[in-house]
Parts: structure tokens; sequence; C-alpha cells
């Protein structure tokens, strides 16, 4: 990967990027895990005005992150704050981590993490959990990222039962985030 990559806070002139990064990871990544109509009826349009509406009304304790690569615009981005409805004892959520297909396995999903456990420690919120859909290659990254596996459940969405697991970090401000890899370099 050429140039420099950014890590800033979004701002409402971003969720066009994000919503491209959004719509081309979920049809990437989820077919054969949620339905087929979810994936055909996502659009970047909608999905720009919802971003721009998180970013624009987002509570104080939440951060939304993104990552600005010079000449590709918007790459990646993610999103954490106050856990959400849960049972489990972390205090702060991750809420969204996406990677726009293409520029994955290169260390941004790892730099997109460290800067939300940043943001996580600032609003005093030191410990955090992850969702992932259990059938979700992807969430072997959040075992990497140092994430333990605390919990499982099955959420009905789209007329679907869709098993899911949580990963933890019971202290985000000492979390380890490994290394890059030779093959992300």
């Amino acid at each position: 990967m050429s140039g420099l990559v950014m890590i800033r806070d979004a701002k409402i002139g971003d969720a066009d990027g994000m919503a491209t990064v959004y719509v081309d990871a979920w049809r990437t990544t989820y077919p054969g895990m949620i339905p087929d109509k979810v994936l055909v009826r996502m659009s970047k349009r909608d999905q720009a005005m919802q971003w721009a509406h998180a970013i624009a009304a987002r509570p104080r304790a939440d951060a939304i992150v993104v990552a600005e690569l010079d000449r590709h615009g918007i790459i990646g981005f993610g999103s954490c704050g106050p856990a959400r409805r849960t049972i489990l004892p972390q205090a702060a959520e991750i809420y969204t981590l996406y990677v726009r297909p293409g520029f994955q396995d290169r260390g941004l999903g790892r730099q997109l993490l460290h800067r939300l456990f940043e943001r996580l420690t600032e609003n005093e919120l030191p410990s955090a959990v992850v969702w992932v859909l259990s059938a979700n290659p992807a969430r072997f990254f959040y075992e990497a990222m140092g994430g333990r596996r605390v919990a499982e459940r099955k959420e009905r969405l789209w007329g679907c039962d869709l098993p899911q697991t949580a990963y933890a970090w019971a202290d985000v401000r000492t979390a380890r985030v490994p290394k890059r890899s030779a093959r992300e370099q």
C-alpha cells in the first residue's frame, strides 16, 4: 500500500466513503451468512445518510474514526462507545470495524482498533466487547488482537437466528495490539 494512511475522527463529509466501505465489505464478507436479499437491497445512498446522521448525532462518549489513504479516500472505519444492551460486564463496545476489500490484511484493522481503544480510554471506558457473526472468518482477527471469547448468542435478524460470538478485552488501556506482520508491510 503506497501513500500515507491517516486515522482520524470521522466528519459528515466522510459518510459517502464510509457507505462504500460498509456496503462493499458486507457484500464480500456475508454471503451465505445472512439472507441474500439483505445484501442485494443494501444502498450506498441509504448507508451514507445513516452514517452522516450517526456522525452528526453521536453522543459524546461515542467515537467514529476513519482510515483515509491519499488518492483512495476512506478505506476503513470503526465506531465504539458504551456497551449496548448486554449482560456482559464490559463497559464499552466496538460497534463496527470495516476495511474496504482490496485493502484488508495490511494492518488497517489493527490501526483502527488501536485508535478505538485510545478513544475508549479517553472516555473512561476501560473494558470492551465486540459481537461478530460466528460464521465470519474475520472473528479470528479479534483473537489475534488479544480478544478473549467470552459469550455466544443467537440474535434474530431478517427472519433468521444468527449465531454470534463475543470477544472481550478486560482493559483496553493495556491491551497489546500486536505488531504488523511481514505480510502487512
